[in-house]
């Protein structure tokens, strides 16, 4: 048996290729993304999806990986891999914008942790909704769905079909805006009610002068936060989050041509 160059590269480049597009999707993709995963073991998974994923690559290129080519493919798959992670990412940064925006009416904005997922501080409550809402995407089977979207990538986008157009790359940018339009859809109920509570404090405070706004509206502020959290917010996010994740779902297969 006699295997030239141009077959070993034949035989790499099935694995190579997919790999890079599925590393870089889980290196974008939240849940896969954080950083509480140990790196060998988001390694493993990467590894482990390639290869369930290999059967539905059609064509791969033959080319030299050390080759200019080669370096153009793969930035091309790193960029198709990273849009599809950064969709979904974006989905998800919906309930930290709303948390941020309800725990600052509330009087909690200076309550922070480091999230998991980006490494930056976030409110307490942002990252409680976040937690919720990370159960929520498991239970509801949307780590499946993305996998499923990851092996049609390779039938709707090629290897050999060449990266995304401008056009797509505008689509994940106005992307952003859903992003933004679900936050406040999220954190409305919560921020209609406290600012109602706001100006009650404010009118007690001009007929009472003497109360002190601070020992009175502060624990107000944050007993009507917490009560409207745990009966408008949370069991709306369901409904809201399954909305947003099926149109994330939507603009990854736009971008990919499907």
């Amino acid at each position: 048996m006699i295997i030239d160059a141009a077959q070993l590269a034949t035989w790499l480049g099935q694995f190579l290729w997919p790999f890079v597009r599925v590393g870089a999707m889980l290196l974008a993709a939240p849940v896969f993304a954080n950083t509480a995963i140990p790196t060998r073991i988001r390694v493993l998974f990467s590894v482990a999806l390639t290869v369930a994923v290999m059967p539905a690559v059609e064509s791969v290129p033959a080319l030299d990986p050390l080759s200019p080519a080669a370096v153009v493919l793969a930035a091309q798959q790193v960029i198709i891999g990273v849009a599809m992670g950064l969709v979904l990412a974006m989905a998800f940064q919906a309930v930290v914008i709303a948390g941020e925006s309800i725990s600052l009416t509330m009087g909690l904005g200076f309550a922070t942790m480091v999230d998991p997922q980006t490494g930056v501080p976030v409110p307490v409550l942002s990252q409680f909704l976040l937690v919720v809402m990370t159960l929520l995407f498991l239970a509801f089977g949307g780590h499946l769905v993305l996998i499923q979207l990851l092996a049609e990538s390779f039938r709707l986008l090629p290897l050999t079909a060449g990266g995304l157009e401008a056009a797509d790359y505008r689509t994940v940018v106005a992307f952003a805006s859903t992003m933004f339009a679900g936050a406040v859809v999220l954190a409305l109920p919560a921020l209609a009610f406290l600012l109602m509570v706001n100006m009650i404090i404010g009118v007690m405070t001009r007929v009472a002068p003497q109360m002190n706004i601070f020992s009175v509206g502060f624990p107000i502020t944050m007993l009507t936060g917490y009560v409207i959290l745990l009966t408008l917010v949370v069991p709306s996010l369901p409904e809201r989050m399954s909305a947003l994740w099926r149109q994330a779902f939507d603009v990854m297969r736009q971008i990919l041509g499907g």
